[in-house]
């Protein structure tokens, strides 16, 4: 489609037609029933593991392929295609993954990332709470200590893997006098007493990602489940942030191709007064709107891609990345949508999903509003 991509290698192509086939014939006829369920069987992440889909980037002697982020790219771009929203690969992958790898101890890395790469253990990471929204500085949670444990009290929301989590990065104030200074990032595993999980949450889209929400009453652990250094937590989180926010630009730009494809395809075979959609010049016309749309979103996100890879894409880049692909996604779907009429609203058809699945893009990894706010920061 368009302009040809200069990113992969044949390498990357192998993979990508590996991933594809798996999510067709593994993740794909099952989906539906994880939508009515809330949440993707643990054999699909067992599978994945065994395949080596899980924690992609990880070194090898930690369970992982040690391949390069364009291979986690694909893997997006696949589930997107797809149309596979339930799986919370990308944020065990590419987000959980690299804060255990880049601020753990010998020993923190030792014990997760194998089991995690086999899917054994599923991760999720805990910053939202009632109230606070994407004001990180604001936590309440707090994680005090007391002799050689730590006690852990708060709750957290709208966590994404939440309800299947394994082993869970909370972030909470150690020291609640400092603000963000007194920010740190503790790890908590499932069976830690007092470590409870609530209900999982019915959302408007992405309804088979489990997502629920966590409460901490006096979760005693060890000492050495800080992750990285006492105080430190915040400062770890902003370094992580542009990576985080390109993984939402990649998804949301192939989110257009997809819908794209779908909306031809769906215009070629219906008829209206007479003749097929494609024929009447409006409908070719919000389509090369959407294709035109969908190129620049490609263009732009490779290049951020190219420069991520090489460590300089900066904050301000990867934040209009995330605000502009994720605002052009759900415009572009939403013209798509409407070309379907009365079947778009349906949501046998996948581009009703993909409408409902699209509005939180432009919400997590912090409001379209924040991102705008970073970007004018450097005006």
């Amino acid at each position: 489609m368009g302009l040809q991509r200069e990113l992969f290698t044949e390498d990357h192509e192998i993979f990508r037609n590996s991933i594809r086939k798996f999510l067709a014939d593994e993740v794909a006829p099952h989906h539906e029933k994880w939508e009515e369920q809330g949440y993707v069987d643990r054999t699909a992440w067992t599978k994945a593991g065994e395949l080596g889909f899980l924690c992609i980037s990880m070194p090898e002697e930690y369970g992982g392929a040690g391949a390069d982020r364009l291979y986690s790219m694909i893997l997006f771009e696949e589930v997107q295609r797809q149309n596979l929203t339930g799986l919370g690969f990308g944020l065990h992958n590419e987000i959980v993954a690299p804060y255990i790898l880049r601020y753990g101890s010998e020993e923190q890395k030792q014990k997760y990332l194998p089991k995690m790469a086999t899917g054994e253990m599923i991760g999720a990471i805990a910053m939202s709470e009632p109230g606070t929204g994407s004001d990180l500085q604001a936590v309440k949670t707090t994680a005090l200590k007391d002799g050689n444990e730590i006690v852990v009290n708060g709750q957290k929301t709208f966590i994404t893997n939440g309800w299947h989590a394994d082993v869970v990065i909370v972030v909470a104030k150690t020291d609640p006098t400092k603000g963000a200074k007194g920010t740190s990032l503790v790890m908590l595993e499932r069976g830690d007493q007092g470590f409870d999980k609530g209900r999982r949450l019915k959302k408007l889209g992405l309804k088979a990602q489990d997502t629920s929400e966590l409460f901490f009453e006096n979760v005693r652990i060890p000492a050495d489940r800080i992750l990285g250094e006492e105080g430190k937590g915040f400062q770890y989180l902003m370094q992580e942030l542009a990576w985080e926010r390109l993984q939402v630009a990649i998804s949301a730009a192939q989110a257009i191709e997809t819908a794209l494809d779908l909306t031809v395809e769906y215009c070629k075979e219906r008829n209206a007064f007479g003749q097929p959609l494609i024929e009447f010049q409006n409908t070719r016309f919000k389509l090369a709107e959407v294709k035109t749309i969908a190129q620049v979103a490609r263009s732009f996100v490779d290049d951020c891609m190219s420069k991520l890879l090489r460590d300089e894409l900066d904050a301000e880049t990867a934040s209009m990345a995330k605000w502009w692909a994720s605002d052009m996604q759900n415009k572009m779907i939403d013209e798509c949508l409407q070309l379907f009429g009365g079947y778009g609203f349906m949501t046998e058809y996948p581009i009703s999903r993909m409408y409902a699945d699209a509005r939180v893009q432009r919400i997590y990894a912090g409001t379209n509003e924040i991102m705008k706010e970073i970007i004018a920061r450097k005006l």
